[in-house]
């Protein structure tokens, strides 16, 4: 009888015995010709490509976005064109800091990262569940991750760094004032929101253009947990955000967010009152209200972890025709830095895997690489401009045009009033909110050995706002720096 489910090599050949190597005698050794057992360990060896260096434990799942709302007079977009028009996609959730088999329930932000798949290529949102960042220039990154891996003499997470890092970088006390709030350790990946944080430029068929911020809204309303709650989750299961999202959508409770967009006119950009491509900042939504665009639904699991969410690969520079980027500092450097992490971690061909394929028939000139599974364009031509009727630019697809002026020099960002929009989210906290986020403050500090960086950072939030940095002294057993009242 014919086995039709028989176990073969990588290379097809049926295996004939899978339990034991090939030996000299009984008792062995092991013979170099056992060309099945070297291919297991060898293949067994690399199973694990890297991890990425940021981002590293996720979770992921298949769904859909359907337009609710026409927003055709402010972008060309294929996958915002008509109402009722649904994208599959893609989406994977991370924290941050942690390595892979970090606990899902530290205090740190939520990747929240989604790639539409669109009838013109694909089109990846890398946002975070907060609306600003710690930083606002590409240039810290590297130095500002550093700070929040381990040590390297002790290998161990090193709060001196941490905190040292913060309080000699103004601009991160908003994102530190969220991480370190309720929001800071959300219940589960399905009860947050989600923001493409950056500033974007959307462009219509006729080439007005206007600028925009994504909000994902989380249709299960916003729970978060306490550290104590966390702490306890993070020893008995580690992975409880990663299984409550799996069991959610088995059990076909489909989770669904809203998008929704900032939109501010381009000639804004000059006058409004703060610089609206810093990401440390929010717009406000009294002056640029949320436009609902459509919903996000999350309905079907991977079938192979592996293979769909380690392999998926994401950056802010995957851009389809009517969604353009903005002078954001930081974007301007994750344009680069992401697409080259996914290289060196995946490979060169990474966008052709099946989970980053985009649905449209993808045609270029680039060939060769590690891990070409295609057929590497086959016989076709492989250069541009040529006369053998390869693919062509299509001009209507460039690139909208915006100005730009100035010296080339390292220069920061005009504004820098760190302190307003910290204070103004203090202030819109309750009672007990504001206690949980001194508290964790409190709790995340003592450990600092330098009375000198602990004062420096009581000083921001004292310019934040006074009682803010009061209690946060008082629970430090500090007093206010002099300098800073």
């Amino acid at each position: 009888m014919t086995n039709n489910n028989r176990l073969t090599t990588s290379w097809g050949a049926p295996v004939g015995d899978n339990q034991n190597s090939i030996t000299a005698g009984n008792r062995g050794p092991t013979l170099l010709q056992d060309v099945h057992l070297l291919e297991k360990l060898a293949h067994f060896n690399r199973e694990r490509v890297p991890e990425r260096v940021v981002h590293a434990k996720g979770a992921g799942a298949h769904g859909y976005f359907e337009v609710t709302n026409d927003v055709t007079k402010y972008t060309k977009a294929d996958l915002f064109s008509e109402v009722g028009k649904r994208t599959p996609l893609f989406i994977r959730f991370s924290t941050v800091a942690g390595e892979n088999g970090s606990a899902d329930t530290v205090r740190d932000p939520r990747g929240f990262a989604v790639k539409f798949y669109t009838e013109e290529g694909n089109y990846d949102i890398v946002g975070n569940n907060t609306p600003v960042f710690f930083i606002r220039d590409a240039i810290k990154f590297p130095d500002f991750i550093h700070t929040q891996k381990r040590d390297p003499q002790t290998h161990l997470k090193n709060p001196n760094a941490v905190w040292d890092f913060w309080s000699l970088s103004p601009e991160s006390l908003h994102q530190v004032t969220i991480l370190m709030s309720d929001r800071g350790i959300p219940a589960t990946l399905r009860h947050m929101h989600g923001f493409g944080s950056h500033t974007f430029k959307w462009t219509n068929s006729e080439g007005d253009g206007v600028w925009i911020k994504y909000h994902f809204k989380t249709q299960q309303g916003v729970k978060n947990i306490t550290p104590e709650v966390a702490a306890q989750i993070a020893g008995e299961n580690p992975d409880y955000h990663t299984e409550d999202l799996f069991n959610a959508i088995e059990k076909g409770e489909f989770p669904e967010w809203k998008l929704y967009v900032q939109i501010m006119p381009l000639e804004d950009a000059n006058t409004y009152k703060w610089d609206p491509f810093d990401v440390t900042k929010v717009w406000s939504q009294k002056d640029y209200p949320l436009i609902e665009v459509g919903r996000m639904v999350l309905d079907r699991n991977p079938e192979n972890y592996f293979a769909e969410v380690e392999q998926a690969t994401f950056s802010p520079g995957t851009l389809v025709p009517g969604i353009d980027v903005s002078p954001d500092k930081m974007l301007q450097g994750r344009l680069f830095a992401y697409h080259d992490a996914h290289r060196y971690r995946v490979g060169a061909n990474h966008q052709a895997l099946p989970i980053n394929r985009a649905k449209n028939e993808v045609k270029n000139y680039q060939r060769d690489g590690q891990m070409r599974f295609d057929d590497n364009g086959g016989k076709t031509v492989y250069y541009e401009p040529n006369s053998f009727g390869g693919p062509t630019e299509t001009p209507e697809h460039k690139q909208a045009a915006y100005p730009v002026s100035g010296i080339a020099e390292s220069v920061a960002y005009d504004h820098n009033d760190h302190y307003t929009q910290a204070g103004d989210l203090y202030r819109l906290m309750t009672e007990e909110q504001r206690a949980h986020l001194v508290s964790n403050i409190v709790a995340a500090m003592k450990p600092v050995e330098r009375d000198d960086i602990k004062l420096r950072q009581i000083g921001h939030f004292y310019k934040a706002d006074a009682e803010y940095g009061t209690r946060v002294a008082e629970g430090l057993g500090l007093a206010i720096p002099a300098e800073v009242k």
